[in-house]
């Protein structure tokens, strides 16, 4: 999911570059379903150099990062203090002045190629979670000229593409690390409330079959949209705080609810969450041959651990040995399903994969 809360950094400054923003146009995609656009334009951000190295293999790259957005986010998502602001400085993990970072818009997010942008609206190919791993490992390979990936990190609908990915494109890179996400398809709670949203979207008379006008959209839907989606990526303990009066819990839930409509097509939602309905990268699990960590947090309501799926699928899926799961505790600096954007709650398990995959 985007995300849209208050930060919880432990004050670092901002002295990250910065980014260089970018196009790359791939001509007559086609789409899983069959479908083709005649021009898919994928947005992306860079911080850094791209740096190569020439062995008897011959010439591959060292020093790309790809870190991937949630559902309804774009890559403007990272660039924060608590998720740049604890990486991406001088020193820090992914130091840009060492890295090459790239953080683009998947298909049908921010200023990449949608329903809402095209003018194309419920004509827009109904793409898939494959059809967004393999539009960006053609930006990767064909644009910005990446032969290999030094890490590959997910948030959410990113961390879903993590899993993907290291299945489709096995040794494509070096670690992965997704992030509040589960490697089994989605059912159960986490379909129900994609599926809430999506009907209350269609459902509404404004919807007008997605055609409706920027004057007249469908705000009750949206409406209805924002106030599941905010329930689902943030924690009992962190609502609490927010709103320990009833009128403080009230302005607050209004504010929220105006925020995330501003930013919200209703096709551009819909479409992002049916986008989930082939994920499934539990045959692509035995072919990952890089080590990889999966981060979720106890207080998920999207991921909920108690279900079990995140380490019973690792370990019916990965080899011995490349695979761990990790479940933070719940603690005041946790945001449920959000927390995959607070570096600080996670950063150490990632020093541990980059120092075990040098």
């Amino acid at each position: 999911m985007g995300n849209l809360i208050p930060s919880a950094s432990d004050t670092q400054s901002r002295t990250w570059p910065t980014p260089t923003h970018g196009d790359f146009t791939i001509t007559n995609f086609t789409f899983g379903t069959g479908e083709i656009l005649s021009e898919l334009h994928l947005h992306y951000q860079t911080l850094g150099t791209l740096r190569t190295t020439t062995s008897r293999d011959g010439r591959t790259t060292t020093n790309a990062v790809l870190i991937m957005h949630g559902t309804g986010g774009s890559s403007d998502n990272f660039l924060n203090d608590d998720f740049a602001g604890q990486l991406f400085n001088v020193g820090q993990l992914l130091d840009a002045s060492q890295y090459f970072i790239i953080l683009r818009d998947a298909i049908g997010h921010g200023r990449s190629s949608k329903p809402s942008s095209t003018g194309l609206k419920t004509r827009f190919p109904r793409y898939t979670y494959n059809d967004m791993v393999r539009a960006d490992h053609q930006l990767l390979t064909e644009h910005l000229g990446v032969a290999h990936l030094r890490l590959a990190l997910g948030t959410s609908m990113g961390g879903m593409h993590t899993w993907l990915l290291g299945g489709i494109y096995p040794g494509f890179a070096d670690a992965l690390m997704p992030l509040a996400s589960l490697p089994a398809p989605i059912t159960g709670r986490n379909y129900m409330w994609r599926k809430m949203i999506v009907d209350a979207i269609r459902t509404d008379p404004s919807y007008r079959d997605g055609e409706y006008t920027a004057d007249e959209p469908p705000l009750a839907g949206l409406r209805t949209a924002a106030s599941i989606m905010l329930l689902m990526v943030l924690a009992p303990l962190y609502l609490q705080n927010e709103g320990r009066t009833r009128e403080a819990a009230s302005s607050w839930l209004e504010e929220q609810i105006a925020t995330r409509m501003g930013s919200m097509d209703a096709n551009d939602l819909v479409y992002a969450l049916e986008a989930s309905r082939e994920y499934d990268p539990r045959p692509g699990l035995p072919r990952i041959s890089v080590p990889l960590v999966a981060v979720n947090s106890a207080d998920d309501e999207i991921n909920p651990p108690e279900l079990g799926i995140l380490e019973r699928e690792m370990n019916r899926g990965m080899k011995e040995g490349l695979g761990k799961a990790v479940i933070l505790p719940i603690s005041k600096d946790t945001r449920g399903h959000s927390s995959h954007t607070i570096a600080v709650l996670w950063k150490e398990y990632l020093e541990e994969l980059l120092n075990k995959t040098a």
